[in-house]
């Protein structure tokens, strides 16, 4: 079975859970709002390929928690659209699961992903009860406090951030947590695994700044000058254009750099510079050259 198969299967048959009967519909129908049709599914990808680079003899462990990252980050998409934070009227293209569904489903939506993430990761603990723990802890340390996404998004509520922290909390944390997870779902050591996902996600977020700054809403999916509209910390405001792409190619650099296995030098290092060619904006491709 291909990678994105793999993936796909495993969020199916998660999602499946709330759509039980007698569960409540419309709940059932956010939650597949939130998580289908698929986006680019790279922190799902990332940790997959890094339990392939140990052999992966536990697929349904690593499967189990390849969908769970991706649950916890569609779950921190749903919350940070919300008035409360971005207001955001779509999301890859399509209303967001508050203008779908209303607030109050859209709330209840994101935290029932985030609990379906540890379901699923319990559900498949029969297969390697003793990696679970390792696996939990680092997808869990890579959503709640005190450096997870959670962390990360309460830098917006604070006077003053340091861009460096906000990026790598906000995005980083998840990148790290599934990498590392990835490497205890195989029965590895996670720890190596940490440099290459802060990394990779601090450049994901700064070339999500990036697109923020240049692109339109059609081309993003989602509202675009969010950052500016809003006074959050951004690459683009901290760097200018140039600093910023400069900065996005230094970091894809040092995320390839830090895979600590060779076999990894060649899947994750390809998969980095794709992820890189996808997500930088076209008219600034020149200027990363």
């Amino acid at each position: 079975m291909d990678v994105a198969t793999r993936i796909e299967d495993a969020l199916a048959d998660t999602v499946l859970l709330a759509e039980a009967s007698g569960a409540p519909p419309r709940l059932a129908a956010a939650l597949r709002h939130a998580v289908f049709p698929r986006g680019a599914r790279v922190r799902p990808r990332l940790a997959l390929a890094v339990a392939a680079c140990h052999g992966d003899d536990q697929p349904s462990l690593s499967s189990a928690a390849a969908a769970a990252v991706e649950l916890l980050h569609c779950a921190s998409l749903v919350h940070d659209d919300m008035p409360c934070f971005d207001d955001a009227a779509t999301r890859r293209g399509r209303p967001s699961v508050h203008r779908a569904f209303g607030e109050p489903l859209a709330l209840l939506a994101g935290d029932a992903l985030i609990v379906l993430a540890f379901q699923a990761l319990a559900r498949a603990a029969a297969a390697a009860p003793g990696r679970l723990p390792a696996v939990m802890l680092a997808i869990g340390d890579g959503v709640g406090v005190p450096f997870g996404i959670v962390a990360g998004q309460a830098w917006e509520c604070e006077p003053r951030a340091d861009l460096g922290e906000y990026h790598r909390q906000k995005t980083g944390a998840l990148f790290a947590a599934a990498a590392m997870a990835g490497a205890a779902a195989a029965g590895a050591e996670p720890d190596p695994w940490r440099a290459l996902g802060e990394h990779l996600g601090e450049a994901y977020q700064v070339a999500d700044d990036l697109r923020d700054a240049v692109e339109d809403e059609a081309a993003l999916g989602k509202p675009a000058g969010r950052d500016r509209a809003l006074g959050r910390p951004s690459a683009v405001e901290t760097y200018g254009l140039d600093g910023a792409v400069a900065r996005l190619r230094d970091l894809a650099e040092a995320a390839t750099a830090s895979i600590p296995c060779a076999q990894g030098q060649v899947v994750l290092g390809g998969l980095i510079q794709a992820e890189m060619r996808r997500l930088l904006p076209a008219r600034l491709a020149q200027r990363a050259a």
